[in-house]
């Protein structure tokens, strides 16, 4: 029941070679009491002493008074929107918006050609009423878009030209 001998015997040589072990594998030994430190040296370290006051830098009061005011009248922060504003306008320049409208044709081009894809592998007739559903939702939407946009040419056309003129677009 003892623990094994940390020397190993060769059985060809006569005397016994000792086997170290690195530290890290050496098991390590508590104390037979716990290290706790007295009051008195906890107190005469640095762990008692408060931190001095440091002021951080101050902000200028008459321009935050004068950006709540702006706030208050006009319901906006000024600095802000001006950036806002830029930042917008440069945003439309950089990226023209894709079309609804094309986005919508192609999406109906891809799921057109995933229902071909599954028909050739034989498995169309599973797919075929979810993708005609979702074709059918998007021509809906694509024909709601053109009811909007046919209303918002009416409405410039009929603008530009009077009401008196012999040309009448409504029909």
């Amino acid at each position: 029941g003892d623990a094994l001998p940390l020397q190993r015997f060769p059985p060809s040589s006569s005397q016994p070679v000792p086997v170290s072990y690195p530290a890290a594998c050496q098991p390590h030994r508590l104390p037979a009491r716990a290290l706790l430190r007295p009051a008195k040296v906890c107190q005469a370290g640095d762990a008692y002493t408060r931190e001095k006051f440091k002021p951080q830098p101050t902000r200028d009061l008459e321009k935050e008074k004068r950006r709540l005011q702006n706030i208050l009248a006009t319901g906006k922060d000024e600095v802000t929107d001006k950036v806002e504003q830029v930042f917008v306008q440069k945003k439309e320049e950089e990226i023209a918006e894709p079309d609804r409208f094309e986005e919508l044709m192609n999406e109906i081009q891809e799921r057109r050609e995933f229902l071909a894809e599954m028909e050739a592998l034989g498995q169309g007739k599973k797919y075929q009423g979810i993708v005609l559903t979702e074709i059918s939702q998007k021509l809906h939407e694509m024909e709601i878009i053109d009811k909007k946009r046919s209303e918002e040419m009416r409405n410039t056309m009929t603008k530009a030209f009077p009401i008196g003129n012999k040309f009448n677009l409504q029909d």
